[in-house]
């Protein structure tokens, strides 16, 4: 009876060598933020601002498939305001676009410490009646055996109009005084991925 237990058990070895391992990478929201200039353009001169969206959260499924939800509550939108109006809570925790994207996990485990790899990911933006693609050059690092930054490889932007035209999105533009902002929304990303 030992015997035939040894011997499934070696001749389960090969198969389990086989079968592809895969880091279940999340993105560590202390550590994973976006930083977007926005350029308002009603008033007397156009003026940029600066704003926020900090605690990136988001996975890479098995499947390769990122995943990361925006919320009004990870912006720095609310601190601009001093007393919020009630219904404004409602919207805090409210998804106000899902980005999608497909990365092989596979790409990610197989970084040495030190190297990097530019990959062209194609984020899909959902939300209320926008339904867009965009193509994004990122790069990732590996800075240690659990740990990859990911920052944009090139110069990235938005598309102000896709934006105005998000209806939460253009109510809390409002709500801050924009009417009305350029098309080009230069966008900086810093990221970290984690192996859990």
């Amino acid at each position: 009876m030992r015997r035939r237990a040894v011997k499934a058990l070696i001749a389960l070895f090969p198969l389990l060598l086989a079968l592809p391992v895969h880091a279940d990478w999340q993105l560590d929201p202390g550590q994973s933020r976006v930083q977007a200039s926005i350029t308002q353009l009603n008033g007397e001169a156009p003026q940029t601002h600066h704003h926020q969206v900090r605690d990136l959260q988001g996975d890479i499924s098995s499947d390769g498939t990122l995943r990361l939800p925006l919320k009004l509550s990870q912006t720095d939108v609310l601190e601009r305001f001093g007393e919020l109006p009630p219904w404004i809570g409602l919207l805090v925790n409210t998804t106000l676009v899902t980005l999608e994207a497909q990365m092989p996990p596979e790409r990610l485990d197989g970084l040495d410490i030190g190297e990097s790899l530019v990959e062209t990911l194609t984020f899909s933006v959902q939300s209320d009646m926008v339904n867009q693609q965009e193509s994004v050059p990122l790069r990732f690092t590996r800075e240690g055996l659990n740990e990859i930054r990911v920052t944009h490889a090139e110069p990235m932007a938005m598309d102000g109009r896709a934006l105005m035209a998000n209806t939460t999105v253009r109510t809390v533009m409002s709500l801050l005084g924009y009417q009305e902002i350029d098309e080009h929304v230069p966008v900086t990303l810093n990221a970290l991925l984690v192996n859990r």
